[in-house]
This record gives structure tokens, sequence and C-alpha cells, in this order.
């Protein structure tokens, strides 16, 4: 396994990144220890110190301008560790996390319809309601039956 940054015209890639984490679990012979609830639970323990570091400091502007360089790097490895995470999951899943990622946001694109959601933040339920109140089911076809969603269009 090398340890040089893969640096490609486009970038470095999803499918990259789950074979460096393979690979990297296969040489130390952490593949037992990877189930996917280990995994997860991994993940969320991740989240957790991701969320630590925005703690207590209100709402912050893009860019982050007045964060030091010590404190971008920081969130960097956090962002990092979260990312390896959910790539190393979705491969132990058997989830192609791009394919699956591409597909929900064409979902997404259905359930937030440019010209009902443009500037708004309401859920696609709250979106598609008045329209439903008024005998259709909206632009989209959405029905209101899964309350439980986030607002974020994920």
């Amino acid at each position: 396994m090398t340890t040089g940054v893969a640096e490609k015209e486009g970038g470095v890639t999803l499918e990259h990144l789950r074979k460096r984490m393979a690979e990297f679990a296969k040489e130390r012979d952490w593949d037992q220890f990877h189930s996917p609830r280990n995994l997860l639970l991994a993940l969320v323990g991740e989240v957790g110190e991701l969320s630590e570091i925005f703690q207590w400091k209100g709402e912050v502007p893009r860019g982050l301008p007045d964060w030091k360089d010590g404190e971008k790097q920081h969130l960097g490895e956090e962002l990092s560790d979260v990312l390896l995470y959910l790539v190393r999951l979705s491969d132990i899943c058997g989830i192609d996390l791009g394919k699956a990622a591409l597909h929900k946001l064409e979902l997404n694109a259905i359930k937030y319809p440019v010209m009902l959601s443009k500037g708004s933040s309401k859920k696609y339920t709250q979106i598609n309601t008045a329209e439903k109140d008024n005998g259709n089911r909206g632009a989209t076809g959405i029905s209101n039956s899964d309350s439980s969603k986030s607002n974020s269009g994920v």
C-alpha cells in the first residue's frame, strides 16, 4: 500500500478510497472487526468528534475565514474519519456508495421540485400539502406518508 496522497486530474474517487480502506484493514487483519454494526458505531463516534469542533461556535460563515490553519486541519481530519468509515461501511454492506448517492439525488429532485422548493426550507411533505388540500397530489406525486425524514433533502 502506498502512503502518498492520490492525485488525479479528477480528484480522489470513492472507488479509490474503498480500495485503500480495504487494503488498510487487510494489512492489519482488521476485517474480523469490521462488521456493519461495529463500523456504524465507529462512524457515529466520529460524527460526535466532528460535532465537537462546531459546538459552542454558533453559526460559522462559509469558508471558515476566522479559523486558524490548525483548526481547519483538525476539521479536515475529522471529516476524513467520517468519510472513510462511511466508505468502509458501504463496502462491507455491498452498497455502491456513489451510485446510491446519485440515485438519492434523483429521488430528492422529485421530492423537491425547483418550482415548489426554491428558497424554502420546508420539508417535501409541507410543500406538497397545499396542493393535496386542493384535491391533487401535487406536481411530484409524492404522498405525505413518510414524515420521519428530515427536511435537508437527504
